[in-house]
This record gives structure tokens, C-alpha cells and sequence, in this order.
């Protein structure tokens, strides 16, 4: 059987997940070859604002937009999701309508001019996810991850974690009932 999980899916971390980089975490897989995993969680925000990462920027460097924790990998990465092409040309598309990186002084000029409409399409991560070779695999035969299909651009914008987590849970139908609503540790019931 092929666990890959195809570009542009969703996996949401399984209830009992207690790792703190992953607890009750999105990630959006951006690639996975039988070489390995990589991908980014969406839901994790962090204290980071892009003024701390630029600080020589002509622009960046005096917004305090915020950065989310893309993952534990790769903390020297920054990257960005968002749902504007026309205002942030050469992204590279994952799914219609979603698109990872782009120009980065379109970036700063689309934060500057508007940093609320910015946060409903944009999405700055830190870091990132990775899994070796087969690592992934494994993870999904084990019950870590729950792999769903990105049905709407805009979760990828949501700003309280939790609620997404519990979306991407839900969307999978009558088969995940009830798992939206556990604990990450069963002991804290």
C-alpha cells in the first residue's frame, strides 16, 4: 500500500499526540517522494514578528507582523503561504488558489499597506517539518497523523489553532466523529 500524501493535504495531528512541537497541529504538506517529507505547520503562532527577522529591510523592519512556527526544522527558514498572486507574483502554486512564496517586496509592500487584510491571506512560517525517508510513512501506519484534503483555502488563514485543527477533523466526516472533542492526553479527562 502507498501512504504517500499527495502536495497540497492536510495532516492533522492524532488527539494523543503529545509532542510539543505537534500537538493538536496542522501541517500542510507541501512535498512527499518515497525520499521523504516536507511540510509546514499552519497553526502553531509564535511571539515573532517579521521587524525581529529583517531588521535591515526598508520595510519589514518596521512591521510587527506576525510569524507563525512553521516546525522544528530549518529555524533559519522563513516562508510564506497566501492566496494573492496578483499582488505577490512568483509563487509557486501548491493547490488552486494557494501559493508558497512569491516576490519578497510585494510581500512587504502588501503587509505595509494593509496589515489586517494581509493576516485573512497571508501566512509567514518559521521553520519547517521534515520526515526521512519512510518516517512519514510510518507515522501514518501508527495512527500519528490524520491526512485530509485542503477543502477550503481560507483555513489556511484561520487564527485560532484550535479551531482549525478541529475543522480539519471534522471535514473527514462520520468516520472521525468525536475525535475533534478528545483531550491530547487521555488523562486529562
Amino acid at each position: 500500500m502507498d501512504l504517500l500524501v499527495e502536495s497540497g493535504s492536510l495532516l492533522a495531528a492524532a488527539p494523543d499526540m503529545l509532542d510539543p512541537n505537534f500537538m493538536h497541529s496542522v501541517v500542510l504538506i507541501v512535498q512527499h517522494t518515497h525520499e521523504g517529507a516536507y511540510g509546514l505547520v499552519i497553526n502553531r503562532p509564535s511571539s515573532i514578528t517579521v521587524n525581529l527577522l529583517f531588521s535591515e529591510h526598508p520595510v519589514l523592519s518596521k512591521l510587527r507582523f506576525g510569524v507563525h512556527s512553521g516546525g522544528p526544522v530549518g529555524l533559519d527558514t522563513l516562508q510564506f503561504l497566501h492566496c494573492v498572486p496578483e499582488a505577490i507574483p512568483g509563487g509557486t502554486e501548491l493547490v488552486p488558489g494557494l501559493y508558497l512564496g512569491g516576490d519578497l517586496e510585494a510581500l512587504a509592500a502588501l503587509l505595509a499597506s494593509d496589515p489586517v487584510q494581509a493576516a485573512r491571506c497571508v501566512r509567514l512560517l518559521l521553520g519547517y517539518s521534515g520526515w526521512g525517508a519512510g518516517q512519514l510513512e510510518s507515522e501514518l501506519t501508527h495512527g500519528s497523523w490524520v491526512p485530509a484534503p485542503l477543502s477550503e483555502v481560507s483555513w489556511m488563514f484561520q487564527d485560532d489553532p484550535q479551531v482549525l485543527w478541529r475543522k480539519v477533523i471534522r471535514s473527514l466526516g462520520r468516520h472521525a466523529q468525536g475525535l475533534e472533542d478528545l483531550p491530547p492526553d487521555p488523562s486529562w479527562n
